[in-house]
């Protein structure tokens, strides 16, 4: 599994595991809930400064985030 599939498996399971939707975690970052749905889908990749602001969100590292340690 690439990376691109790893990230967008782990923030949905991150946005579920926290018990929150698309909408509610796109107002938290301070992006659009069509960017997450994006993400999620595998169909784009966030910049360094979503991944960043994702990774606080949830209190994980950027590596735990994009696949690197699981």
């Amino acid at each position: 599994m690439d990376n691109k599939n790893r990230f967008k498996d782990i923030l949905k399971a991150l946005r579920r595991d926290k018990g929150i939707g698309q909408i509610e975690l796109a107002h938290k970052i301070g992006y659009g809930k069509s960017i997450i749905s994006t993400w999620e889908r595998g169909e784009g990749v966030p910049t360094m400064f979503a991944l960043i602001a994702l990774a606080d969100y949830f209190g994980v590292t950027l590596d735990y985030l994009v696949g690197r340690e699981i």
